[in-house]
């Protein structure tokens, strides 16, 4: 049994994490700050430490005697400040690294991202495919302290493996399928360029297995993986499965890309001009994503985490839609 620590653990990925590694028979903390929302981890048999990964003096205690850090604490969104997703992935994920060098953590996993290799790309890119810069603050920064953490393991007995997985979904999904499934509910989904594009599915059960692999593989040491559900699915297929398991309407409305490219950054503009709070209905970000084949080999980490995606596609999405019926009771 092993001492895990995992930053944010609180939300959508980090509760499924702690999970995982409970059932497992570790010992979970977790960093939350304050006026975190626990209801995700009501149950869980938890070591909570309150603090903030931009605070690098609030992490102190939370590091004492562990062996394992997993920091899956971020700011992920298409839309904000580039300073403020500066400030909590990159900032966050060096006060993170160093305290936990200076505490003497064995390793720490690092919940990264496929946007590192960007929107553009062939299909079924791997590891070896160009880690790209990006205009998105969040795929930017995200490489940004990625890079820095293999630099960082070059200087201290800390290990480091990266994780970085696909379109994340799943069950307290509050991000993508409670917005997504309340589209398909109200006939206001819709696709680009007819959802002809591949995407790349991870479910967060899937996820978290693989997360779990890559803390205490010996060979996973300085490495990063790519993690998806392994399957060959585009957006119209995906979207369609998750209509007909709630009970709603396919979608028929589709956008060409280049029109919903323009239209996405006349959105961002008009919400920068007035200085609005709330996000953009459409983005650039959205548009990329759903416009290209967005699409991973996950053969690296089969060969060297021995990961198999337990829960299949069908399975997944029967979870997610049984969630959100029963999301508010």
């Amino acid at each position: 049994m092993s001492t895990i620590l995992i930053t944010g653990v609180n939300g959508f990925i980090g509760s499924h994490l702690a999970e995982k590694f409970i059932s497992e028979g570790h010992k979970v903390h977790g960093l939350v700050r304050k006026t975190s929302n626990l209801k995700f981890i009501g149950g869980f048999d938890i070591k909570l430490h309150y603090g903030d990964i931009t605070d690098r003096n609030s992490l102190t205690e939370a590091m004492k005697e562990i062996e394992i850090v997993v920091h899956n604490a971020a700011f992920a969104s298409d839309w904000g400040q580039f300073q403020k997703f500066y400030d909590v992935n990159v900032t966050g994920t060096r006060n993170v690294a160093e305290v936990a060098a200076g505490a003497g953590v064995k390793r720490m996993v690092h919940i990264s991202s496929a946007v590192l290799h960007g929107f553009k790309n062939p299909k079924k890119m791997d590891e070896t495919s160009p880690v790209v810069k990006s205009m998105f603050p969040y795929n930017e920064t995200k490489r940004i302290a990625e890079e820095w953490l293999f630099d960082f393991a070059k200087t201290t007995k800390l290990e480091i493996t990266s994780v970085r997985p696909g379109n994340v979904y799943g069950t307290r999904d509050h991000t993508f399928i409670e917005k997504y499934l309340d589209a398909l509910e109200k006939r206001k989904a819709g696709f680009v360029d007819g959802g002809k594009h591949v995407t790349c599915p991870t479910y967060a059960e899937n996820l978290a297995d693989a997360v779990l692999l890559a803390a205490f593989e010996p060979a996973a040491n300085g490495e990063a993986f790519l993690i998806t559900d392994g399957v060959d699915i585009n957006w119209r297929d995906f979207t369609n499965k998750f209509a007909d398991e709630l009970g709603a309407k396919r979608p028929k409305m589709s956008i060409p890309y280049p029109v919903g490219y323009s239209v996405g950054f006349l959105f961002e503009m008009f919400y920068k001009l007035f200085r609005l709070k709330s996000e953009p209905m459409l983005t650039r970000y959205r548009i990329s994503n759903g416009g290209n084949d967005y699409h991973f080999s996950i053969e690296k980490a089969e060969n060297i985490l021995k990961y198999v995606p337990k829960v299949g596609i069908d399975e997944a999405i029967h979870r997610s839609v049984e969630w959100y019926k029963n999301r508010n009771k």
